[in-house]
């Protein structure tokens, strides 16, 4: 067996196709494909199915998947824990979040973070997998090379240090111009007739998800978007009533607050990191540093600063 035929393996797997794979590896797609093939003939195994969608791993290529992914893990590591070793307090730590928590919770509490840790160099990288409940980081998924993560959802499994730090609450959103034109509804009985801007429906239906897609059967959806940032200037267009974290949309002079938290909930923030970085003192500074930053935007991420604005009916 050629070992770095796993490598050509393990592309295909995450990317689903030959040319995610190629260009994630910089060679052509006729070179993947005979280095995947050869695999094959060494294993005397089918390791993909070609669908009309792309490549998708077989039960073989499964297995095969669970055999490397140890593997993987520690050497995508290997320089950064070779670095570490000796870093004391200091080093070079990756972490991931949603767009959300990374803008409105991390981003601002740095400053103070990098007062106590000037020698520190963290990365911030916002991630959309990191929402709903998929499995901790796995073989060439980009958190592979991430220390600590924040997610919207506890991970169904990995072998992951996992602590859940705080919730993220959503609200219905949309401008007084839009609700003077379509009404103010106060619950999911209130919708028939109103615009929806939601989630895509292949989210997880979790929360502020299965909120929506109940309310979707009572009126018309304009916009589905994984993006809170996209959903935040539907809802400045006046497009409709929109599904969105109150730490975004409650600051924001332009929307107004018709149904909270209370009736569209939240979700749990977890906060995951590998089990052998997370004794390494500059890891766990950045662990420290953003359970403290999400602890003290704990108002925010509640929607406790702000009420459903409450209106007098038209005479």
């Amino acid at each position: 067996m050629n070992w770095d035929d796993l490598r050509y393996f393990l592309a295909v797997s995450a990317a689903g196709s030959l040319s995610g794979a190629a260009a994630q590896l910089g060679v052509n797609t006729t070179t993947v494909l005979r280095r995947v093939a050869s695999l094959e003939e060494d294993l005397d195994a089918r390791l993909f199915d070609r669908e009309r969608t792309g490549y998708k791993v077989t039960a073989a290529g499964e297995r095969l998947l669970q055999s490397l992914e140890p593997v993987d893990q520690r050497l995508s590591s290997l320089a950064r824990d070779f670095a570490a070793s000796g870093a004391g307090s200091e080093g070079q730590v990756r972490m991931a979040a949603t767009e959300i928590i990374a803008a409105y919770v991390i981003a601002p509490a740095v400053p103070e973070f990098r007062e106590a840790h000037p020698a520190l160099d963290m990365e911030l990288l916002t991630d959309p997998t990191l929402m709903g409940p998929t499995k901790a980081p796995r073989i060439m998924n980009p958190l592979k090379d991430v220390d600590v993560a924040i997610r919207a959802a506890r991970p169904t499994q990995g072998d992951m240090l996992m602590r859940k730090v705080g919730e993220m609450a959503y609200g219905l959103y949309a401008t007084p111009d839009y609700l003077e034109g379509h009404g103010r509804p106060s619950d999911m009985a209130g919708l028939k007739g109103h615009q929806l801007v939601g989630f895509p429906r292949t989210e997880s239906p979790l929360g502020p998800i299965w909120w929506l897609s109940r309310a979707e059967k009572t009126c018309e959806t304009a916009l589905r978007s994984s993006s809170a940032i996209v959903r935040a200037e539907a809802a400045r267009g006046h497009l409709g009533l929109v599904a969105l974290p109150c730490i975004l949309a409650d600051p924001d002079p332009a929307l107004e607050r018709v149904i909270g938290p209370d009736q569209l909930g939240s979700f749990e923030l977890w906060l995951m990191a590998r089990n052998d970085l997370a004794q390494m003192a500059h890891v766990r500074a950045v662990m420290d540093f953003a359970v403290d930053a999400i602890r003290s935007a704990k108002g925010a991420l509640a929607g406790s600063l702000r009420t459903v604005t409450e209106h007098a009916p038209s005479r």
